[in-house]
């Protein structure tokens, strides 16, 4: 096999929420959406790829100095660096073009003075359209390609201790057809129906309370978001949280907490768990609780002297997110005691297929709780969400975080051919909403993935994108 990027192009589209989703230290209400184009010389001919994603401010870096304008900035600057590099990258394999491409990505990074999670955002984007395309040329799919071995995939090249093992022998043979949609409950979201103003209710057919997401889409998965700079506030937003979850949701549900890097020590994280712990009606609660998802800050959530959990007996099941930047990350911190990490399409393909073989090796090996969950970037289609699904599934994770089809109106920012396309495409994903656009289909708390497994990466449908947004311009 020989591979190589002919030409990129990118294009940009300016979306508005539905509702205001705050997620850290900002609270989204637009966000540039990026999709891009890679045309792809491969053994059996020319063709394209797409790779799509939002451009989220202050999720990569979380530095509240920065502009918002600059932040967005970077991640264009990343997305075109990488783009660019991939020209220069000629490999007999996937997986030699990814780390060819990683390893360029890294050195311009550095020396551009951006963080490596944000500078891999770049090399993510043209690994999901390089395989997409490459995918597409040979008529299959991106599981079978894995499982198969025709991507060239050298494990041992991300964690050392994978050297001899295959992704065929950790993934599914028969991927997940349906996957637990957690939903997101920001810290701005009204939880009870009574708590949204007459003058701040919307009227688009889709739920906006969290009692209405319940009702509407049998939810049984959840993501509690919470502020540890204050740390009562925080407790008491999950009371009533758990509140009307042991109300309104089924008696099967289950949540996890992200703690959105706010806790700035571990011993500020432990303290607040005690008084968790202490309180009758969340201590119940923690009963249905998953995990945890990122307490500290990730300045210190790697710090031997100071986030080492092993002394910590009965901690939660506690996880990285934002801190799993470089692929050696996630071992530092099984060391410390975390017991795990995320898989999001903006950290990478490979890199996810990579962690899923270390989990299973170290569940294998001592038969602990590792975990590799499904988080979100509030991900909406026609690509960026068919395309983190098909993903998740291939990597086996049932639980995925799922945001954008609330917080955004379905695929109503798009044109109508598109809309289209993408419904008959994925009749089991998507459904008329009331209003007549397509929106993301939860029935029962599932999302079903069938038609995306099906799909080269996700995407099933020609999409007639030209003219959408600032329309493509050439970046490569």
């Amino acid at each position: 096999m020989s591979l190589r990027v002919l030409s990129a192009e990118l294009l940009r589209h300016d979306l508005r929420a539905r509702l205001p989703f705050r997620y850290g230290i900002v609270t989204m209400v637009e966000v540039p959406h990026v999709v891009l184009r890679l045309e792809v010389e491969a053994p059996a001919g020319r063709f394209r790829g797409l790779a799509a994603d939002h451009l989220p401010p202050k999720w990569f870096t979380k530095d509240p100095s920065r502009a918002i304008a600059g932040e967005i900035d970077d991640l264009l600057a990343v997305v075109t660096h990488a783009a660019s590099a991939a020209r220069d990258v000629r490999a007999d394999s996937a997986f030699a073009f990814w780390l060819d491409l990683k390893r360029r990505q890294a050195a311009w990074g550095a020396a551009a003075g951006h963080p490596p999670l944000l500078a891999q955002f770049g090399t993510s984007l043209v690994e999901r359209a390089l395989l997409e395309a490459l995918a597409r040329s040979q008529r299959t799919t991106l599981g079978r390609l894995l499982r198969g071995g025709a991507l060239g995939v050298r494990l041992g090249d991300v964690h050392p201790e994978l050297r001899d093992v295959a992704p065929e022998s950790f993934l599914p043979a028969d991927p997940p057809r349906a996957l637990w949609c957690r939903h997101t409950v920001g810290m701005l979201d009204p939880l009870a129906e009574e708590e949204i103003a007459p003058g701040s209710r919307i009227d688009d057919g889709l739920p906006q309370s969290l009692e209405a997401g319940i009702a509407a889409y049998g939810l049984r998965h959840f993501k509690l978001k919470i502020d540890g700079g204050q740390p009562e506030a925080a407790r008491e937003r999950l009371r009533a949280i758990l509140r009307l979850l042991e109300a309104r949701a089924p008696a099967d549900h289950a949540f996890s907490i992200d703690g959105n890097e706010s806790f700035a020590s571990m011993e500020a994280f432990r303290e607040f768990w005690g008084c968790v712990m202490a309180d009758p009606l969340l201590r119940r609660g923690l009963d249905r609780l998953l995990f945890v998802e990122q307490p500290l800050a990730r300045k210190v959530a790697l710090d031997p002297e100071t986030a080492d959990l092993r002394g910590w007996a009965d901690r939660p099941v506690i996880i990285i997110d934002e801190s799993d930047a470089e692929p050696e990350d996630v071992r530092r911190a099984l060391a410390l005691g975390y017991a795990g990490t995320s898989h999001k399409n903006c950290k990478g393909v490979f890199k996810g297929v990579a962690h899923a073989g270390l989990m299973a090796q170290r569940r294998a090996a001592t038969g602990g709780t590792f975990v590799h969950s499904g988080e979100d970037l509030s991900n909406i289609g026609p690509v960026a969400l068919p395309q983190d699904l098909a993903v998740q599934a291939i990597l086996g994770i049932t639980s995925v975080e799922r945001n954008g089809h609330h917080y955004f109106a379905g695929l109503s920012p798009w044109p109508a051919a598109v809309q289209e396309a993408a419904l008959a495409a994925h009749p089991d994903l998507y459904h008329r909403s009331p209003r007549g656009w397509p929106t993301l289909s939860v029935t029962e708390g599932r999302i079903a993935v069938d038609s995306v497994l099906a799909a080269p990466l996700g995407v099933g449908a020609e999409l007639a994108l030209d003219g959408v947004g600032t329309g493509w311009r050439t970046i490569a």
